[in-house]
This record gives structure tokens, sequence and C-alpha cells, in this order.
């Protein structure tokens, strides 16, 4: 065993948060589903006053707002509780960066079971179940329907750099899930023609959204794999987000070189991602990514800016460039055909 540097003092309160954690999760849960940060924000700060719009006791109530005024979500004065400012931000549904529907996917059984052996998982190299890509998952549906409000955030980001409005554009929009980033681009360009790809049971939440943001006359759809599927041609932008992830580094490069067969000579690629530094360890949530996808997937990976340029290059891609999407932890690589 190691030796303590001088001035160690044994703690397990760390330890022991750790094992614990699962039940911040299920706290959050609880509380969007009782929708009790709206409630808050309405003027309902008091215990007393919070049980009486949930028909729930005081004491009950009591322990769960104290529960999450402990794990950082609420403070607490005199009695009365108040939303932290990220907690107004994203959990209130006030908020039009309201993002609490999130929490019924990451916390879906289907989530959960791809955690519940990680050793297994280990030993395996990969996912021990089904895989969550497999054909017509309805997982994916409850996937895009919860995850579209963060979906939201990159989305209007990477819009504000592919767009080109006043240009006729073909867009190509591959694993289009609730289509946000598709029906971004229409809704800067409105010479944008967008065509989505995923299973034909997300692609009706696609057309869904792309409704209500009134682009659905410039919405098309491709049901089906992206790998199997006619992607057609003739593309100026592909949007690929959040899929690459999912398989390892031949798997990526045979489909970017379909990908790279549908685009104009001058078309440019839009890959979203979660991207760790060469570290690996850093920053949290891109280098944590990959343990999702350990548990998830049977050869993903959160993968390095110097990784997926390698993949773009093996596929016959160009240049590639590295942008930010505050406040999302992604990161939009544009590409050059």
């Amino acid at each position: 065993m190691a030796t303590p540097s001088a001035g160690f003092r044994p703690d397990p309160a760390a330890i022991f948060q750790a094992m614990n954690a699962y039940q911040v999760s299920m706290a959050l849960k609880g509380a969007v589903e009782l929708e009790l940060f709206t409630q808050i924000a309405d003027g309902a700060t008091t215990a007393p006053e919070l049980a009486a719009r949930m028909k729930a006791s005081e004491k009950v109530v009591r322990v769960l707002c104290d529960f999450l005024t402990v794990t950082g979500f609420l403070s607490k004065q005199d009695g009365a509780y108040s939303l932290l400012p990220n907690t107004a931000f994203f959990l209130s549904k006030r908020s039009p960066a309201y993002m609490g529907s999130a929490v019924y996917f990451l916390t879906h059984e289907f989530q959960l079971s791809h955690f519940s052996d990680v050793a297994g998982v280990v030993r395996r190299g990969g996912a021990l179940g089904d895989e969550s890509v497999e054909p017509e998952n309805p997982v994916w549906v409850e996937f895009a329907r919860s995850m579209a409000p963060i979906s939201a955030i990159g989305a209007s980001a990477v819009a504000a750099l592919t767009a080109q409005p006043g240009r006729a554009m073909k867009v190509l929009d591959i694993a289009a899930g609730p289509g946000m980033y598709g029906i971004e681009v229409a809704k800067r360009n409105p010479q944008a023609e967008v065509y989505g790809v995923d299973w034909k049971m997300v692609l009706e939440l696609s057309v869904e959204h792309a409704h209500q943001a009134g682009v659905a006359d410039r919405y098309h759809i491709i049901p089906g794999s992206a790998f199997e599927v006619d992607l057609g041609d003739g593309y100026d932008l592909v949007l690929l987000p959040n899929f690459l992830h999912h398989f390892d580094p031949p798997t990526n490069i045979k489909l970017l070189r379909k990908i790279r067969e549908a685009m104009k000579p001058d078309a440019q690629l839009a890959t979203i991602e979660f991207v760790p530094n060469d570290d690996r360890v850093s920053p949290p949530a891109p280098a944590t990514f990959s343990f999702i996808m350990l548990a998830n997937t049977r050869g993903g990976d959160a993968y390095t800016f110097a990784e997926l340029v390698d993949m773009f290059q093996d596929a016959g891609f160009g240049e590639s460039r590295a942008h930010a999407l505050p406040p999302s932890p992604q990161t939009l690589i544009l590409t050059a055909r």
C-alpha cells in the first residue's frame, strides 16, 4: 500500500458520497416529475406551500428540498427555498432553456441497465446487452423527445456557423434524432432544404418539430440506417451530430466515405461530438463520455480531435477546424470535403 503523505487524514466522505451518487439522479428525476423547480419559480417557496401544490405531506417535501439543497440545486434561508441560477436557467419550465426532460432518458431503465455490471463490461470489452444503436429501438424515440432541449442548445450555435443565409443549400442531417440541427439551419436559411436520416419512428418526431418551427415544407426524411440507405447526392452541408462515438474507427471511416460521396466538391461536413483533450481526462464532460460509450456500445468512444481528423483524412476529407459550442460541452468540427 502506498505510504500516505504527511498530514493525510483519512476521510471516507467522498467515497461514501460516490457510492450514493445514484440518489442524486433519482432525486432530480423526482423533482422534475413533481415540477418542484417550476413551483418554486412560481412563488411557492416553503415546504407547506409546496406540499399544498403537490398534494404531499410537508415532511416529505421538506426532506426532498433539503436533499436538493445539500446537493447544490436549491438554497435555503429561514425555511424558504430558492432556485440557484443554474437550476432556474435549466430546470424551471418558465425558462426557455428548460432541459429537465433529459432526466427521463438519462435515468431510463435501458440506460441504467448498461451500468449494472461494470466489471462484466470491462471483462468483455464493451456493452453486455443489446446495443442502443440496434434497428428501430424504441428507446431512441424516448431519447429524441427527452433530449430535444439539450440538442437545441448546440444546434443554434452550429447553425450560426453553417447555415449561410441567402445561399440555396441542400443539407443532409445524419442521425437526425429530434431534428434540431437541421431545423435550426432551415430556420436561419430560408433557402435550405434539409434531409433527415434516422429510424422511421424517430423521424416522425423530427417532422413534428419541423412543423412547430414552420419549416416542414423544407424538411424531408430518409428512413433507415445511415450505413444502408441511399443518402442521395449533391449536398452542400452534411450535419453529423453525436453519431461517430457509437462506433470504432474502421466503421466510422466506412460511413464517412459514403457521406463524402454524397457531397458536392465544395461542401462542408459539420461533426458534433464530445471531444476530450489528448490527455483523455479533461475537460470533465467530454472525458467521462468515454465511460458512457464503454458501457453502451461494443466499440464506441469519445474521440480526441486528432483521432477524428485521422478518420476524416482516411475517408478522403480535407482540412478540419474545431469550434467550441458554449454553453454546450461539445465541439463542432468543420471539415472540407
